[in-house]
């Protein structure tokens, strides 16, 4: 364990014994830090921390402040940091608040510089968060998806797998999984072919999806009758049940 003289490590955090914690950082009690960590210089893990293994932490990057929510009143709660993932420098992670104690940010993230993540989120495996995206509280973001910089994600959104959102877009609805968004207001621009490729996803599956959400967003059908067109015309693969899925659970609305 390497820890600075200058960093401030209360008595009851539990860190592994390989971690790595720089200059005046701050680590509050009740921290939790796992295997491999690196904890950057002026970085502040307060109370209610939980670190996997070999997560990396750049300078001023804050996890697990108290929430800003006005009905928050202290409530004991946690932000569960996923093995290898990044936080880049000034990052902000709120902790939860009582509607689900929690807030998540999954294994092998990449969160750059100035990211905010509020409370209650939920961030999925490998999902990359570039500068300045803020997430409202009650965001859900499922695997593999992508943001572009200085994106504002409006609360209770949800932003479906390997999808890409383009950078400076206002998200006020949910994103459907496999597809690129963008435009003013945001809105469907095709698959995420690039994205979707560089994966392993078939030649057979990229042409169903393109073909499911050539009927989703068919001018001449409502989204309940693209749905229905997609079940009685297509073969209903994982990939296609995922977009079923997310549509006929989506509470704000897709794009």
């Amino acid at each position: 364990m390497t820890i600075h003289p200058t960093a401030i490590v209360h008595p009851g955090a539990e860190l592994a014994e390989d971690v790595s914690i720089g200059p005046y950082a701050i680590i509050e009690d009740g921290v939790l830090i796992g295997s491999g960590c690196k904890i950057g210089p002026f970085a502040f893990l307060a109370t209610g921390a939980r670190l996997g293994s070999r997560v990396q932490l750049f300078n001023g990057a804050v996890v697990a402040t108290v929430p800003q929510d006005l009905k928050f009143r202290g409530e004991p709660s946690i932000v569960e940091i996923g093995d290898n993932t990044i936080l880049r420098e000034y990052v902000t992670i709120h902790r939860g608040t009582e509607v689900t104690g929690r807030t998540v940010v999954g294994a092998n993230c990449f969160l750059m510089a100035y990211s905010h993540v509020a409370h209650d989120c939920v961030v999925g495996p490998k999902v990359i968060m570039a500068n300045s995206v803020n997430l409202a509280g009650h965001v859900h973001i499922e695997e593999n998806a992508t943001i572009g910089g200085i994106v504002p994600v409006h609360q209770f959104v949800r932003i479906g797998r390997h999808s890409f959102i383009g950078g400076g877009f206002r998200v006020t609805k949910d994103v459907p999984p496999y597809i690129l968004a963008a435009g003013e207001p945001i809105k469907f621009t095709g698959l995420n072919f690039v994205g979707l490729k560089r994966r392993g996803f078939s030649v057979e599956a990229l042409t169903a999806l393109k073909q499911a959400y050539t009927l989703i967003y068919n001018n001449d059908l409502n989204v309940s009758q693209g749905i229905a067109r997609i079940r009685d015309e297509m073969q209903v693969t994982p990939e296609i049940q995922n977009v079923i899925d997310f549509i006929e659970h989506s509470e704000r609305g897709i794009i």
